[in-house]
Formats: structure tokens, sequence, C-alpha cells
């Protein structure tokens, strides 16, 4: 038997996680955040304060073999009547050469260690970031300092964006703000191009800033050894994920950590927690309860079958191998254009790259949507084709013939599918007008009930965390979401 079914809400309460947008219609849910030693103080952080002035300056370097101390000092303008501002938000650069937004005497700042093609980072610039300016920044309780700091081993071209938003940070702080809002806000339409110089520039352009100097910019290469050497201070300072927030507040000698994507009242705690002179929580999810993933999508229900070979215990349909570090459940309709162009287009690049490799144990549940009158038909017809350990191939063959079998009377059309992979016909005849080929379908119906509203949809499963994403994405983001996963497998906490 399967398992029982558990509505979105519940299941993700299991994960004690929220379910948030990102972009498109990947979704994904805060992960479970476990207390790390990453999270210990580092070393003493102090602020000084230099003269004001009215114009924009060049962004600086800092030395890469600057200390810890010095690596999280601010220096910074004092006052407000000389600041440019962004959206109505006072804007500026520490002496450093750091873009900061806010109030310079602001009792607590937050240094923001950054990657623009991250999405964790995106997702916190998208669902975070907008509460946080309302009730922080604009109040005058937190001056924002952006560090540039991408993963070029996740995100290859990232240093090239943060290259272009520092190009523009030279014609001002103003115009910096517009590119790092719009870097993040589009993610989706760069993130996979490999060389994204022409959209970069299209975002400058976009921003006002001076298309001569912002190219001159860019063929120095000024910036990008700029982005290295801040690289390297995350490096020094201890840094491997990204977004990691480093936090000093005015009286204070030490500095707090907050490494990955949390939710807006965990930023809440710990602002409210050093403007009061107060120790920050520790681990802002202590308090929720442990949480428990349904039958389907836990570790006993994920096992094989030793009496089915391509079966789970809770009675899915696999391939890869049950012991990689990810694991992602589909939920799919086989007369869904959506899920075909997946199937077709996407899913062959996905199994060379992760599933024949080791790296994801792939599971497949049937969705089939009420505004798809054959898809229970088909799903019938892929569970008679698993009866003859012929489950995927018919699958395949399914979304490549949609048309031939989406008709009225779709049954005599699924037989001669059925004939073509040489099944015994007579047998996959009887088993498609059984009650047997539909139970399946019917019990994930049951547990697709609230999470899976939409196909395709995938949930990704590791070390007790999950994440939905519906819809569909291309084989290039599609991988680039994987391999996020697989380094968030090995740095927990939304965090890269």
């Amino acid at each position: 038997m399967k398992a029982n079914k558990t509505s979105r809400n519940s299941f993700l309460a299991m994960l004690g996680v929220a379910v948030i947008s990102l972009g498109l219609t990947f979704f994904v849910a805060l992960p479970k955040v476990d207390a790390q030693a990453t999270r210990t103080p580092v070393a003493t952080a102090t602020r000084t304060q230099a003269a004001a002035t009215s114009t924009p300056t060049a962004v600086p370097a800092v030395a890469p073999a600057a200390t810890v101390a010095a690596t999280e000092t601010v220096i910074i303008s004092t006052s407000l009547l000389d600041l440019e501002t962004h959206n109505g938000i006072p804007v500026g650069f520490t002496a450093e050469g750091f873009p900061f937004k806010g109030d310079p005497n602001a009792p607590v700042v937050m240094n923001e260690f950054s990657d623009f093609l991250c999405p964790f980072c995106a997702r916190h610039f998208n669902q975070t970031w907008p509460v946080l300016v309302d009730n922080f920044i604009l109040t005058g309780k937190v001056l924002y300092v952006f560090r540039d700091f991408p993963i070029p081993s996740l995100h290859p071209t990232a240093p090239t964006g943060h290259q272009a938003a520092l190009c523009v940070a030279e014609q001002g702080a103003p115009l910096f703000w517009e590119m790092h809002d719009q870097l993040f806000a589009r993610q989706s339409e760069w993130d996979s191009l490999p060389d994204p110089t022409e959209f970069l520039a299209g975002v400058a352009k976009a921003t006002g800033a001076d298309m001569d100097a912002y190219t001159a910019c860019m063929d120095a290469g000024h910036t990008m050894d700029l982005v290295e050497e801040r690289m390297a201070v995350g490096d020094a300072l201890g840094l491997n994920a990204t977004p990691s927030f480093i936090f000093t507040a005015d009286g204070r000698e030490d500095a707090h950590r907050l490494i990955g994507a949390y939710p807006v009242e965990s930023f809440a705690a710990t602002i409210a927690a050093l403007i009061a002179g107060d120790e920050p929580p520790q681990d802002p999810d202590a308090a929720q309860e442990p949480a428990q993933l349904p039958y389907w999508a836990n570790a006993e229900g994920l096992r094989p079958d030793p009496e089915r070979p391509g079966y789970t215990l809770a009675g899915d349909q696999y391939k890869g191998d049950p012991d990689a570090p990810l694991v992602i459940v589909e939920f799919s309709d086989f007369q869904c254009p959506s899920c075909a162009r997946h199937a077709l287009e996407t899913q062959p690049a996905l199994d060379e790259a992760f599933i024949d490799t080791g790296d994801v144990m792939w599971v497949f549940k049937h969705r089939p949507l009420k505004t798809h009158a054959q898809a229970p038909a088909a799903a019938a017809a892929a569970e008679c084709a698993a009866a003859q350990d012929q489950f995927w191939p018919m699958h395949d063959l399914l979304f490549a013939r949609v048309d031939g079998w989406a008709v009225d009377a779709p049954d005599a059309a699924l037989v001669d599918l059925a004939a073509e992979l040489d099944l015994d016909p007579e047998a996959f005849a009887a088993c498609l007008q059984s009650r047997a080929s539909l139970e399946p379908v019917l019990q994930d119906l049951l547990d697709a009930e609230g999470i899976a509203n939409a196909t395709p949809t995938f949930v990704f499963l590791y070390s007790g965390s999950g994440y939905i994403s519906e819809g569909t994405k291309s084989a290039e983001g599609f991988q680039a979401v994987i391999l996020d996963l697989l380094q968030e497998a090995q740095v927990p906490n939304g965090q890269e």
C-alpha cells in the first residue's frame, strides 16, 4: 500500500518550512536550520566614521589580505543630507567601497555576502528583503551593506554579473542599487546564458548608466579584479555559502552570523536582540517541533521494494541509485503539454548528468488533471506496462505519441503502443480494463492532494528537507537547480 493522503500544508508543516515563490514557477520551501560551527562569533568588529562627501566616489578596492577585523569594519558618512537616495532610501559607499543602503547612524549594520546567480539569494531578495527594507532600513534601525561573494564553481558567469554591477556603481550608488535589484529580479533571464555580456549591458542601459563609461569599465577589467579581491575577503572570513549575513551593533564587541535564506522572522529576532543588547538566537528554528515526512517521501517509503524491482516500498516507480544524496519526486500527467516538454526535452539531459551518475534518484507519481480526460487511461497504461517491467519505455512513448491516444476512446491506441514495446497484448489489454491498474493512480492523486496542484510538480528531498518546484524549466535551468540542491545537501540551511 502507498502512503495515506497528506495536504500541502501538513506536508510542509512536517518539514518545518514555509513555501515562497522564486520567479517564474519555481517554488521552494525554506529548509530547517541546524546550528553549525560556522555560526561561532567572528573577530571583533568596530564602526568608525569618516567625513561626508556629496560627490559619488569611485569604488575603492579592499586588499585580499585584510584581517578579519578590518573586513568587518564599516566606515561611512554620518550625514543623511550628503547622501543620494534610491527609492527614497539613503545610499552610498563605505570608505572600503561597499555599497550601503539606509541610515549610516543605524544601531545595527547588516552585511550580506551574496551571489547574483544564487537562487537562495534571489529568494531572499524577492521575499525577505522588501520586508526588511520597510521594517528596519526605512525606519533607521539597520544599515545594509552589500558584499560581492559569487561562487564560480556553482555559477561560472556570476562574477561577470558582479563585475557589471561594480562598473555601474562607478557612476553612483543609486545606479548600483538599481542594477542590484534588476540582476536579482531577472535572474531567470540570465542564469543559463553561457555568456551574459549582452544581457548585462542591456540591464546597465536600463538603469540609465552612461554606456560609453560602462563599456570602457568592462573592457578595462579592473572591477573583475575587485570582485576577486572581495571573494578572497569572504574566504578569509571563513564563509563558504550564500547568502551569508554578518551583523554588528553599537556597543557590542562581537559580530553575529546568520548563514542561509531565513524567513523574515529570523532576521527580526536577530535585529531586535542586537538593538536590545541581548544575545541573538543561535538557531531561529529551534522552537519548531521535529517533523515527519509522508511515507512516500521518507527514507523507509523510498527504499526499493525487494519483491517488485523498480518500485519503492511506497509503491512508486523509480530510476537511479536509491542511495543518491538527492531524491526528486515528479507528479505528472501524460496529457499535459508541459509534462511532455519536460519528459522529451529536459529529462534526457537530467538522466545523463545526474541519474546515470548516481547523484539523483528519480521517482514518478501520477497526477492526471481533470482537464485531461484521457490522462487517467494513459496512467493506467503505464501501470500495466510496469507489470511487464516496461514502465519507463511506456512513459516515454506516451509522451511522444500523445496525439495518437488522446482521443475519445483511447484504449485501442494504448494497446497499439503496448504492441510496439512487445508487451503481452492479452495481459496488457486485460490489465487496462481492470480496477487494479487504476488503484495506484488513485493513490497518487490522494498523495498529491494540496501538494501538487499543477503539473509537472517536482518535490526535491534530502536529509529530511523538502522543496517544491512547479512548472517546467530548460535543461540548463533544471541542471542548475539540481547542482544548487546537491550543494545544499552538503551545506544545509538554504545556503550555497
